[in-house]
């Protein structure tokens, strides 16, 4: 298990795992024999792992739900939820002002620079944009525009739903983890019935 140590670290710390993301450690994961490697050692932790139904992004989730493991869902749930909302109305900020037809997915390209132009020139993508960067999610302390981009990509980024392949060079890709977001939420929407605030009905047409 000793080469596998670096990647079993990334997991257990939270991280998903997709070919934009690490795409060496997410053709590992592709092979049984490691995944099976990988459930066998986390067994003792109560953990396995998991994946969306595409099987496009790897991540940890509990083998059983012990009192315990209930406690720490029910923290990560109600974080994700409040996350909702502000992730919802990114994607549909972002595919309006750059003009796309579909739901942004794995692999687009976004570059902040021309999402800041676009919203410039349009009022009331621009009013938006400035609410969602005040949204306590995101917490801009900045009234400047491009300066609310570049804090929104950075902590898209922090969160994995953005890979930013070269520090100095700013443009990001969108992983695989915005497969497994949609996923949730149209979880919690069609079985559990779990309260999404109304004001994501219109991002929900997305989906």
């Amino acid at each position: 298990m000793t080469e596998l140590g670096p990647l079993l670290e990334r997991l257990l710390a939270g991280e998903f795992i997709c070919q934009i993301s690490d795409a060496e450690a997410y053709r590992r994961l592709q092979d049984e024999n490691t995944r099976e490697a990988i459930n066998d050692y986390l067994r003792p932790l109560n953990r396995r792992l998991a994946s969306n139904p595409e099987a496009s992004v790897w991540f940890l989730a509990w083998r059983e739900l012990d009192t315990s493991a209930r406690d720490q869902l029910s923290s990560q749930l109600a974080l994700t939820l409040n996350s909702l909302q502000p992730l919802l109305e990114w994607m549909q900020l972002v595919q309006e002002a750059l003009g796309k037809d579909a739901v942004l997915a794995a692999g687009d390209l976004l570059k902040p620079a021309e999402f800041t132009l676009k919203c410039e020139d349009n009022a009331s993508l621009k009013d938006r944009l400035q609410r969602l960067a005040n949204d306590r999610f995101f917490n801009s302390q900045s009234d400047a525009l491009d300066n609310q981009v570049k804090l929104i990509f950075r902590r898209l980024k922090e969160h994995g739903y953005l890979l930013q392949p070269h520090d100095d060079r700013q443009y990001y890709l969108v992983t695989s983890k915005v497969d497994y977001l949609l996923d949730l939420i149209r979880f919690i929407r069609d079985e559990e019935n779990l309260p999404i605030e109304e004001e994501t009905g219109q991002q929900e047409e997305l989906l």
